[in-house]
């Protein structure tokens, strides 16, 4: 396996765009921090975002997580062209030749998948636990290490989207037009598929239908945070207002998603394998 890895980090790292983008991702995952220099001050008006408990802990872990996977586009990006590479510059043909076996060849970009979902969900954990000494109320560490499931979504949503993108780079091998289909059905998952089970089995059935397809359950691993927060609770309890949302991540949802990233490795290899090369 570490073979593996390590060709796969040589190629990527040799690559101008693909170290350009790696780079990147990681600077806005750290960007995060900024947030905290957020103030308005503007005569009695005086806001500082920090202050307004987003880096409180345990909350820290859910907001940090949400925003943070927001940026997952850049390595999809990466993950994608890499399967692109392999096929314009023939270098599949050759690792083959090499004595790679296609199984081998799969599970070296399987194993780049969960390398970076791994190192992104640690830097997210240390971005996050620094903040949150810095600016959160609370420091107990039962309190710190509370809810730190939605680190565990944040690592399984990544694994999920970028084998899904692996897939698309398999089956398109073009990178461009892989990242256009993978546009296209998120629009046709939110809107084509949600519409037409809408329309057949109502709109309450046509929700709990909506959860199993692939990019909606992996939305559903990290629910929006922003309603949480004490602020926004008591401005919609003035308005009378309730949010009955759940937060929580459920192991289902991580079964389900999990379920989705096995389809889409096996899916991987079973293309790979059925193509002469």
């Amino acid at each position: 396996m570490k073979r593996l890895l390590e060709i796969e980090f040589i190629k990527l790292w040799n690559n101008r765009a693909s170290k350009f983008l790696i780079i990147s991702y990681f600077i806005l995952l750290t960007s995060i921090a900024l947030i905290a220099a957020v103030k308005f001050d503007i005569g009695p008006v005086k806001f500082h975002l920090a202050d307004q408990g987003i880096f409180n802990f345990p909350y820290i872990w859910h907001f940090n997580t949400y925003i943070t996977a927001i940026f997952k586009l850049f390595l999809a990006i990466v993950i994608v062209s890499m399967m692109a590479n392999e096929y314009s510059n023939k270098t599949i043909k050759q690792n083959l030749i090499d004595g790679l076996s296609k199984k081998e060849f799969v599970l070296s970009k399987f194993l780049t998948v969960i390398t970076f979902a791994l190192v992104s969900t640690v830097f997210v954990f240390a971005v996050s636990l620094i903040l949150g000494l810095i600016y959160s109320d609370y420091n107990e560490v039962a309190i710190i290490f509370s809810q730190l499931e939605y680190l565990l979504a944040f690592f399984v949503k990544l694994v999920g989207f970028f084998s899904f993108c692996l897939f698309l780079g398999i089956l398109v091998k073009r990178s461009a037009f892989a990242l256009g289909f993978l546009i296209l059905w998120a629009i046709f998952e939110n809107l084509g598929i949600r519409f037409l089970v809408w329309g057949t089995l109502g709109k309450e059935a046509s929700e709990k239908a909506m959860n199993f397809l692939p990019l909606e359950s992996m939305s559903n691993l990290l629910k929006e945070p922003f309603s949480r927060l004490g602020a926004v609770q008591s401005v919609a309890n003035q308005i009378g207002e309730k949010f009955n949302m759940d937060y929580a991540v459920h192991w289902y949802e991580i079964l389900l998603v999990l379920l989705w990233t096995a389809i889409f490795v096996y899916g991987s290899y079973a293309l790979l394998k059925k193509r002469d090369l």
